[in-house]
């Protein structure tokens, strides 16, 4: 039960291709941006489309599956859970962030092809 408390599930399209980095540690990082996208109509009724952009961070055999399987443009399912981090800009200034730490993920659809009449 204790996975329920923290579980975030997406489908949204790559908007970049996934950076990789592999540590001194031997640990590997893969981090990629997830754009998900909402329709509803406005007051006026009027259909609007929000797109909503997530960091993504995958560690292990999972940055290895990024590396080896995804690209930008291409649509996936994720799972993982939200991971709130502090950090100091080089001014001293404190900053926050969230993320999604990824553990599984599945490829939906391959990129959208561009259709030239």
């Amino acid at each position: 039960m204790n996975t329920l408390k923290n579980k975030v599930n997406l489908i949204g399209r790559l908007g970049a291709q996934p950076e990789v980095v592999t540590f001194d540690s031997g640990k590997t990082l893969a981090r990629f941006n997830l754009a998900t996208n909402e329709n509803y109509k406005d007051k006026k009724g009027e259909w609007v489309e929000s797109t909503q952009w997530h960091t993504i961070n995958t560690w292990g055999k999972t940055a290895e599956r990024v590396k080896q399987h995804l690209t930008k443009g291409q649509e996936i399912i994720l799972e993982g859970k939200l991971v709130h981090q502090t950090y100091e800009t080089a001014a001293g200034e404190k900053r926050y962030a969230t993320i999604i730490e990824a553990t599984e993920f599945l490829v939906i659809s391959e990129k959208k092809e561009v259709i030239n009449k």
